[in-house]
């Protein structure tokens, strides 16, 4: 192997690592689907400790932070719920973290159904 092709090889790992690191920290993959009464929120947050993630909702926004205790490595995303909560109205959303994926439940207030006539 010349230095141009070890060259190239090394830029392709370093461009692999780096498009892996924006997908995780930048996008991570977030599923939403209606559920019955509930809307449920599926994040992947692999390499997190449950005790390092924070959840929060305010309005129609779910806040998600993350450390990385090993690597100084933080999440900070905020995602926009088909939702919205009452400043007045308490949360009582649970969320359960399993094989580095946090799946979040929040019931849909009843007002923001519409009754067709």
């Amino acid at each position: 192997m010349n230095l141009v092709q070890f060259t190239v090889k090394e830029i392709m790992k370093e461009l692999d690592h780096r498009s892996k690191e924006f997908y995780e920290f930048v996008m991570p993959a977030i599923d939403i689907v209606e559920d019955g009464n509930d809307l449920v929120v599926t994040i992947d947050l692999p390499g997190f400790t449950k005790k390092d993630i924070n959840l929060r909702i305010i309005g129609n926004i779910l806040s998600i932070n993350a450390k990385r205790e090993y690597e100084e490595t933080k999440l900070d995303k905020k995602i926009v719920l088909p939702i919205s909560i009452k400043d007045d109205e308490k949360v009582v959303a649970t969320a359960q973290y399993a094989d580095g994926v946090v799946t979040l439940k929040v019931p849909i207030p009843k007002s923001s159904y519409i009754t067709i006539t």
